[in-house]
């Protein structure tokens, strides 16, 4: 795995697979966090009260430690791993699908069922745009509101990403820098009269 960069989705996208009589709607998302896969499989139940399976795979955080499988009473290993499988084969993190099935009055037994869960996912995910992202580290800057520009013109520059800005006699930014240009940023922080920066390790 790249330590600098790393591989997830922009835009969801939704993908139909049919086998004798059953239906199988794919829907990819690009998810942050545990609580976000938690809100679209909601939002799918809600959708398919009618659905007999919501099966899902999720991974999360750079280094896609963060993963879970369901089955959602399809037999073990039929359904969710084959869905993570596609997501790992390609590599991607940050990211959720959940494939709803309506059955359509034939078994397709087990190894049907993972093709199934299997086509679906890819086809999903061929619809999904795959997006190439710098690994960040947070960092919190401080300084007077008058410098705002000038430390702007850094973020910008080196592409950081403003995760939340404060406001009041002096301005409390956190970004997250790539960590491929850590030093560049960092130097050019550091040659700035009254700016003050702490890394702060949040996910």
């Amino acid at each position: 795995m790249d330590p600098f960069f790393y591989n997830t989705i922009e835009q969801p996208a939704i993908a139909e697979y049919k086998d004798r009589g059953s239906k199988f709607l794919a829907y990819s998302f690009p998810v942050t966090s545990i609580d976000f896969c938690k809100k679209h499989l909601a939002a799918l139940k809600k959708e398919h009260p009618k659905a007999v399976h919501h099966c899902l795979a999720y991974r999360i955080g750079i280094d896609g430690s963060t993963f879970r499988v369901s089955d959602d009473g399809e037999p073990s290993g039929s359904a969710g791993r084959p869905i993570l499988g596609q997501i790992d084969s390609k590599q991607l993190t940050n990211i959720l699908v959940v494939v709803v099935r309506y059955f359509g009055g034939t078994l397709l037994g087990v190894p049907g069922l993972i093709n199934a869960y299997k086509t679906a996912t890819s086809l999903a995910l061929q619809l999904s745009p795959i997006v190439q992202k710098p690994v960040e580290i947070n960092y919190t800057l401080q300084f007077d509101y008058h410098q705002m520009n000038d430390v702007m013109m850094i973020v910008k520059q080196y592409n950081c990403s403003v995760v939340e800005q404060l406001a009041q006699l002096f301005v409390e930014l956190k970004i997250g820098i790539p960590k491929h240009r850590m030093e560049e940023v960092l130097n050019k922080i550091t040659d700035m009269q009254g700016v003050s920066f702490s890394t702060n390790l949040v996910e």
